[in-house]
């Protein structure tokens, strides 16, 4: 007789159920959020299990790969629509989520969910913490900016050594706001260092992979742009269509459909964020400051007269999901005379 798994995942703790064929409880109990526990629980407990199922999470990537490589049947559900599911119980407690999670890989009544490769989250987190520290050092520009206004020192534009020598030469003369300035200024000065640094690994991968300098022949999409398109999508077969990426990222209209009413919305957003703020960049390049002339610009610039600039530039950005995917897919370099299909009825 087989049997369903459900885990409710915490950072310390894994709550584990266990049900028969019929949804009948066989076990229920906690162990450590680990592989290693949590694969000795489920042996003990289901030895003839069918399905596991987890939703995605802080661990999913981890404890999925790790469950997967021992040969346990995983499935990552679609936190989303677990979440709808789930909210049925008059009670919320973490036994009641684990058996909630079992009955749904046991009735079929679910979506599973593509778990990403350990290879494609370290290139994702390599571009999330080169973000993140080019936030930061523009946040402590921006302070060191304000705060020298306050006393009469303005700063004049430039950025980089730029803008260490501007700030260091108004300070000359002020050593009282010196003393506050300068520890932010070598602050700002080591996070640009450490920036370069990932700067320099994260090109190291793209000139090792062929796939990105391939995407890279489309003129506005960088080695960034590039970089988070693979990591996110993989492989170019985990899409059946090329059109699928765009809805995928969450740059399609969202439809409402009820009776009589029938209209689309702005975008969905769903999906990857980041990539698709990566593309809209990509696509506002091409549209502002590609000199080289394609069918897609000229596509795009037509919209922009007719829709306006971002309802044209989001367009733009998913035309370019299309692209670079059937690109990937076909094993071939960007087509300045490939024109594209006609625009979504609605690009907001």
């Amino acid at each position: 007789m087989g049997q369903y798994v459900g885990l409710d995942v915490s950072l310390e703790v894994t709550t584990v159920h266990v049900l028969d064929e019929q949804g009948k409880r066989v076990w229920h109990g906690t162990c450590i959020s680990h592989p290693a526990a949590i694969e000795a629980t489920i042996r003990k407990h289901a030895p003839e299990v069918v399905r596991i199922g987890l939703e995605t999470g802080p661990l999913t990537t981890w404890l999925w790969q790790a469950l997967t490589d021992a040969g346990l049947p995983m499935v990552c559900l679609d936190a989303r629509q677990a979440k709808a599911a789930l909210n049925m119980r008059i009670n919320k407690t973490d036994d009641n989520d684990a058996e909630g999670l079992a009955q749904l890989v046991r009735s079929g009544w679910y979506r599973a969910v593509r778990v990403k490769s350990r290879e494609a989250m370290l290139v994702r987190s390599l571009i999330g913490a080169r973000t993140q520290l080019l936030d930061i050092v523009t946040e402590l520009s921006n302070q060191i900016r304000g705060l020298m206004k306050t006393f009469g020192l303005v700063v004049p534009k430039g950025a980089g050594k730029v803008f260490e020598a501007n700030v260091r030469r108004l300070l000359e003369d002020d050593a009282a706001v010196a003393a506050i300035v300068v520890p932010l200024l070598d602050s700002w000065r080591a996070v640009r260092t450490q920036t370069a640094d990932l700067d320099r690994q994260l090109l190291a991968v793209v000139r090792e992979n062929a796939d990105c300098r391939r995407l890279m022949t489309i003129p506005g999409v960088g080695a960034i742009v590039a970089a988070s398109f693979v990591a996110a999508v993989e492989a170019p077969e985990n899409f059946t269509t090329s059109r699928a990426v765009g809805a995928w990222i969450g740059l399609t209209p969202r439809r409402y459909q009820s009776g009589e009413v029938d209209y689309d919305g702005h975008i969905s957003r769903r999906g990857d964020a980041r990539l698709r703020a990566l593309l809209y960049e990509a696509a506002t390049t091409m549209l502002t400051r590609v000199q080289g002339e394609s069918d897609l610009r000229r596509w795009g610039l037509a919209l922009k007269k007719r829709l306006g600039f971002k309802r044209a530039a989001v367009a733009v950005a998913r035309k370019m999901a299309v692209v670079m995917h059937a690109m990937w897919k076909k094993g071939v370099d960007f087509n300045p005379k490939a024109a594209p299909s006609a625009a979504p009825s609605a690009a907001t």
